[in-house]
C-alpha cells in the first residue's frame, strides 16, 4: 500500500539510484538495451494512429519526453515525428549526456528540465504529445494523479498523453532497488480516471522477453 510510504525517502532513494546508473541506452533500460528497437517500433506504430492533418488528428509541433534519461525515446521516436521536443528528467548527468547522444538533432530540443515529475509543471497548451514511459512507478498515486492533471493542461488542441509502462498481474509490487512500484492495470486506469482523463486507445506491447513485466501503452486525453 503506497499510502504508508515515506514519500521523501521514496523519492530520494530513487534519485540516488539513478545517479549511479551509466548514462547509456543499456543503463536506461536496466540491462535490456537489446529491446530498444522492438520498443521504439511498437511506440511508433501506436503513436502514428493519432498523428496527421485534419479533424481530430494530433499535431506534430512539440512533444515532451517524461523521465527522458539520455533521450533514447526522444532520439528514435519523438525527434523523427515532431518539430521540437522538451526533455524532463531528475538526473542532470543524463540530460548532459542527452546533448551528446542526440548529436546534431539536439538543436531541435528546446528545453532540458532537471526535475522529478512530482515537481514538474508543463507549460499550458504547449505540447501535442506528452510521452510518459517507464517512469510512473516513481510517483506516488496522488502525485501521479496531480501530474497527469497538469499534463492535461499542457496539451494543445487534440493533444495526447501516452503512458507506456510495466503492469503487474495483480496489486502493487514494490521495487526496493530503484525505489519504484509496478501497479496492476486496473489501478493505473483508476488513477487516469481520477485525473479527469479518458483512455482513447490501449495496447499491449508485444515481443518483449517473457521474464519482464507485461508492458501496456495507453493513449489519453
Amino acid at each position: 500500500n503506497m499510502e504508508c510510504l515515506d514519500t521523501t525517502v521514496f523519492y530520494s532513494k530513487a534519485e540516488n539510484y539513478w545517479r549511479e546508473v551509466a548514462p547509456t541506452v543499456d543503463g536506461m533500460l536496466g540491462g535490456y538495451g537489446k529491446i530498444s528497437n522492438i520498443d521504439i517500433d511498437g511506440s511508433k506504430n501506436f503513436l502514428q494512429k493519432f498523428l496527421g492533418q485534419g479533424e481530430g488528428k494530433t499535431g506534430n509541433g512539440c512533444a515532451l519526453d517524461c523521465g527522458a534519461g539520455i533521450g533514447r525515446i526522444t532520439k528514435r521516436l519523438l525527434l523523427p515525428l515532431f518539430n521540437t521536443v522538451d526533455l524532463v528528467d531528475v538526473t542532470q548527468e543524463f540530460l548532459d549526456q542527452a546533448k551528446v547522444y542526440l548529436g546534431d538533432e539536439s538543436k531541435r530540443v528546446e528545453n532540458y528540465f532537471c526535475l522529478g515529475l512530482q515537481d514538474f509543471i508543463p507549460q499550458d497548451g504547449r505540447y501535442d504529445v506528452i510521452w510518459i514511459q517507464w517512469v510512473i512507478g516513481h510517483l506516488t498515486d496522488d502525485h501521479l494523479v496531480e501530474f497527469l492533471r497538469r499534463c492535461r493542461g499542457g496539451l494543445r488542441p487534440e493533444g495526447l498523453i501516452v503512458i507506456k509502462d510495466n503492469v503487474a498481474y495483480e496489486g502493487v509490487i514494490p521495487d526496493d532497488v530503484d525505489s519504484s512500484v509496478c501497479r496492476e492495470l486496473a489501478l493505473v486506469k483508476s488513477l487516469v480516471t481520477r485525473a479527469g482523463l479518458t483512455i482513447v486507445c490501449e495496447e499491449q506491447q508485444m515481443n518483449f522477453p517473457d521474464e519482464i513485466y507485461q508492458v501496456h501503452q495507453l493513449a489519453l486525453r
